[in-house]
């Protein structure tokens, strides 16, 4: 028989209650209104994922990359990993809590990943950090932005409006990125949607479902050409 679940620690939130439980060294969950949102025993899209928005930054001097979302530190790890000892990470987390966590009982499932002195955590919708590094031409952007959240696209997301997944949101990421930068999501299934409004806004795209058989989560990789930003912000001014 399995171990029962223990719960380690809760809060309350918005959208209920967020736990995180254990029952074996490196067995956890976290939970929200008693939804599992991560479990560390099946992380392997959210390794993919961090390693595929990376695999072009290896040899690069000094990467720029943005995490939405912290979770269990899986994704964090992968990027880390991909990464050289110069890079930069901004993880945008919305919940403390969970930063508390990933220090705290989780953090021997990545080695501490949190604690890396190349990672700088920010409490901020993922979002927002976004939309402000896009509007604002004083901001570095990002070589590659991972969105590693328990919500990914599908087809009841607002194409336009969608904070994350919608057409606004997919211009901001664009904007907030360099030339050749990538956007890298996880997604519960393939979106054929968000793929279309990944291609509209100047993206090549491809996807992958990590694993073999059962439930596979999907990866969208989503690659700017190295001068598309650079032109199209050139055309801008000059009708300005």
């Amino acid at each position: 028989m399995a171990k029962p679940w223990k719960i380690i620690d809760s809060v309350v939130t918005d959208e209920g209650v967020l736990e995180l439980r254990q029952r074996d060294e490196r067995d956890f969950l976290i939970t929200v209104g008693g939804l599992v949102l991560m479990n560390s025993m099946a992380n392997r899209s959210e390794v993919v994922l961090g390693q595929l928005a990376c695999k072009q930054l290896k040899e690069h001097a000094r990467p720029r990359v943005l995490v939405g979302g912290l979770g269990m530190g899986c994704t964090l790890r992968a990027v880390l990993d991909s990464l050289s000892a110069t890079a930069e990470v901004v993880v945008a987390e919305l919940n403390p809590v969970v930063f508390t966590w990933c220090h705290g009982p989780l953090a021997g499932l990545t080695d501490d990943a949190a604690n890396d002195p190349r990672v700088r955590v920010e409490i901020v919708d993922v979002a927002d950090l976004v939309r402000k590094t896009a509007s604002n031409s004083g901001s570095e952007k990002f070589d590659a932005i991972v969105f590693d959240l328990y919500k990914g696209p599908h087809f009841h997301t607002d194409k336009t409006h969608d904070p994350l997944y919608g057409s606004r949101a997919v211009e901001n990421v664009r904007r907030a990125l360099k030339p050749g930068g990538v956007f890298a999501i996880w997604g519960e299934n393939y979106d054929e949607g968000f793929d279309q409004r990944l291609r509209a806004a100047g993206f090549s795209v491809s996807h992958q479902k990590p694993g073999r058989g059962g439930l596979r989560h999907v990866v969208f990789l989503a690659t700017l050409p190295p001068t598309e930003v650079a032109q199209q912000e050139g055309q801008r001014k000059g009708k300005t």
